[in-house]
C-alpha cells in the first residue's frame, strides 16, 4: 500500500513514521508512506498557500491552486490515488471506515489547516473527506499520522499476528475485554482464575462477557448501534 501526504508542515510527521510498527511495515516494503510540501507546489516568489476568506471573516483559509497541483504531480509519478481531505467537517473515522481505506491500493492525504481548505478542493478533488472527532486541531498532520496507524493494522503483514485486528475493541461492536500479564499477583492483586484455567472455550465466554460489560458502562451508544437492525461496528 502506498500513501502519499500534502502538508505544509512536513517535519510533523517524520519522527511517528519513523518508529515501531509504521518504520518495521516500511522497511519491509509493506507500507510506502511519502510527505510532500505544499509549498512546492505554490506559485510566485514567495510560494502563498493561504489567503482571506471571501465573505469576510478572521483567519486565513488554503488555496484550491497548490492542493490541485499537489494531487496531479503525486499521480504524474505514482499512478491514480484516492485522495483524503483531513477536515473536522468530515467523515468520523471508524473501525469501518478504517478498513475500507486499507483495501485502497493508494491513498493521498491532504492536512488542512488555518480555518480550513477552499470547498473547491472537498467538492471537486477529494474522494473522502475524514475527521478524528468532534474537535478541532491546530492542522490535519495528527489526523493524517492517527489514520495512517488505523489503516496500517489491516495491511496483510504489518501485524504480527494476522488474526489480531479480528480481535480489536469495534470488530464485532463491542470493547474488548481486560488483558492481563505476569506477575499473576502484584501488590495482592490478582488475575481472574478463569485465563490461569486452560479452558478456552470458558475464556472466550469471559472476555465477551466483560467485553460486554464494559461496554454498556462506558460506551452505551456502541451497545444500542448493535442492537439496532443494520447497525453493528462502525
Amino acid at each position: 500500500m502506498r500513501i502519499d501526504i500534502l502538508t505544509l508542515f512536513p517535519g510533523i510527521l517524520s519522527g511517528p513514521l519513523d518508529h515501531s510498527i509504521l518504520a518495521r511495515a516500511r522497511e519491509a516494503g509493506l507500507l510506502a508512506v511519502e510527505v510532500h510540501d505544499l509549498r512546492e507546489h505554490a506559485e510566485g516568489k514567495h510560494r502563498v498557500t493561504d489567503d482571506p476568506p471571501f465573505g469576510g471573516g478572521g483567519g486565513m483559509v488554503m488555496k484550491p491552486e497548490p492542493i490541485f497541483s499537489g494531487v496531479e504531480a503525486i499521480r504524474k509519478r505514482f499512478g491514480p490515488g484516492k485522495v483524503v481531505l483531513l477536515s473536522p467537517q468530515g467523515e468520523l473515522l471508524t473501525h469501518r471506515l478504517a478498513r475500507r481505506l486499507a483495501g485502497e491500493e493508494h491513498l493521498i492525504l491532504i492536512c488542512g489547516r488555518y480555518e480550513g481548505v477552499d470547498q473547491r478542493v472537498a467538492d471537486h478533488l477529494a474522494d473522502f473527506e475524514v475527521s478524528i472527532g468532534d474537535y478541532v486541531l491546530t492542522g490535519g498532520e495528527l489526523p493524517a499520522l492517527v489514520l495512517i496507524d488505523a489503516v496500517a493494522r489491516f495491511v496483510p503483514g504489518v501485524i504480527g499476528d494476522p488474526l489480531a485486528p479480528d480481535r480489536d475493541s469495534f470488530e464485532e461492536g463491542i470493547l474488548e475485554g481486560p488483558q492481563y500479564t505476569r506477575p499473576r499477583e502484584f501488590r495482592g492483586l490478582t488475575v481472574p482464575d478463569v485465563l490461569l484455567s486452560g479452558n478456552h472455550a470458558e475464556i472466550e465466554k469471559w472476555r465477551r462477557e466483560e467485553g460486554t460489560r464494559r461496554t454498556l458502562a462506558r460506551r452505551p451508544d456502541l451497545w444500542k448501534k448493535k442492537l439496532t437492525p443494520g447497525g453493528g461496528v462502525e
